[in-house]
């Protein structure tokens, strides 16, 4: 089959390749891949690290992640063969694919948390993923039926919209009025304002650098916008909204962002920090006594809450954030990644196969 890859951490650009289509096994399912989506995740793979701050960087090769690598985790596919274990699904049916495998036996897997397995076989990661003609799934429970939904934006829920919607869960506040704070408007802040709106939350204040992307959190539930490059950000925030907030949740989180996040929460306030970008927090550990602050990290989600996100944007309840379209090959790829990288990108970028869906 044909499939693009990172060759190395010192060679980033996706190059073309072929390797074996994957013969199903037990209960292991093929699909052909129509659509996968590119993720900011991406440009840290194909960089190799992730910026600790003062502690370095932490290299993906000495975190078991072998290149070349085959990426893609936001993948839409249709079924081309399933295994001999496998029934229920029929070859044709497009599914989307939930990539945040587990190694099933832990007790963060045997709780239905496969995200947060220490162990994990994650799809365009630890194993071949979506920038490829197939895709190999090890089970048919990790296949979800978008009926209905558009293909490209239902790929995005595998990743930007189910880190967006497990977050907006961890930070939502029992009170709709309570302010939450969201920081940085891109493609998953976005995904996260459309969905605090669609779970009925009715104060939600977008922080960005981009006019743009103010604008697109606003039309999507949005009800204050603070513009990022701001002197003494925190005050500005918190004077626009006339409160400290009571949860924010920060798709940035370098230390700067951190530190606001930190600065503008009420007592009992809540940090969900999600962003890769980089860097480090140094709090005062009195303040966080005092005003008995929670710091949580989220990292994607669990197969639980991406069949609730699925079925939210089924019934019509999750507004659809901008799509940027384009074909699923190595320049493109390439392309994409630069522009994530950059930052800026309103919305999320999908690239298709040219194949028709059903």
């Amino acid at each position: 089959m044909h499939a693009f890859d990172v060759p190395s951490t010192t060679s980033h650009a996706i190059t073309d390749i072929e390797l074996p289509t994957p013969e199903p096994m037990g209960t292991e399912v093929r699909l052909r891949v129509v659509r996968s989506g590119i993720c900011h995740t991406d440009t840290h793979l194909r960089e190799g690290h992730y910026d600790l701050g003062s502690r370095g960087k932490l290299s993906l090769t000495d975190r078991g992640v072998s290149y070349p690598m085959v990426m893609g985790h936001e993948v839409v596919g249709i079924v081309d063969e399933v295994g001999p274990e496998v029934s229920g699904l029929q070859t044709g049916e497009t599914r989307l694919v939930f990539p945040w495998i587990g190694c099933g036996l832990c007790d963060a897997c045997s709780e239905g948390h496969e995200n947060l397995c220490p162990s994990p076989s994650n799809l365009g990661i630890a194993r071949h993923g979506g920038y490829a003609e197939y895709i190999s799934v090890p089970h048919p429970r990790y296949l979800l039926d978008i009926e209905g939904l558009d293909p490209s934006w239902a790929a995005t829920l595998a990743c930007s919209g189910l880190t967006a919607y497990s977050a907006a869960r961890k930070a939502l506040p029992s009170s709709p009025t309570a302010p939450v704070v969201v920081i940085g408007a891109g493609g998953v802040g976005l995904t996260a304002i459309a969905t605090l709106a669609a779970l009925g939350h009715r104060a939600i204040c977008a922080v960005d650098l981009q006019d743009g992307n103010l604008e697109l959190a606003r039309q999507l539930g949005a009800t204050t916008l603070v513009r990022a490059d701001q002197d003494d950000l925190a005050s500005v925030i918190t004077g626009q909204l006339g409160s400290p907030a009571t949860a924010v949740i920060d798709f940035v989180n370098t230390g700067t962002t951190a530190a606001t996040a930190f600065d503008i929460l009420q007592k009992g306030g809540r940090m969900i920090q999600v962003g890769l970008f980089g860097g480090e927090l140094t709090v005062p550990t009195v303040l966080l006594t005092l005003k008995s602050i929670t710091i949580q990290g989220s990292f994607v989600g669990s197969l639980d809450e991406l069949n609730e996100l699925v079925s939210l944007a089924k019934d019509g309840a999750l507004p659809r954030i901008p799509i940027i379209d384009g074909p699923l090959n190595a320049t493109e790829i390439d392309t994409a990644l630069d522009r994530l990288g950059s930052g800026g990108v309103p919305g999320r970028i999908v690239l298709a196969a040219d194949l028709p869906v059903s």
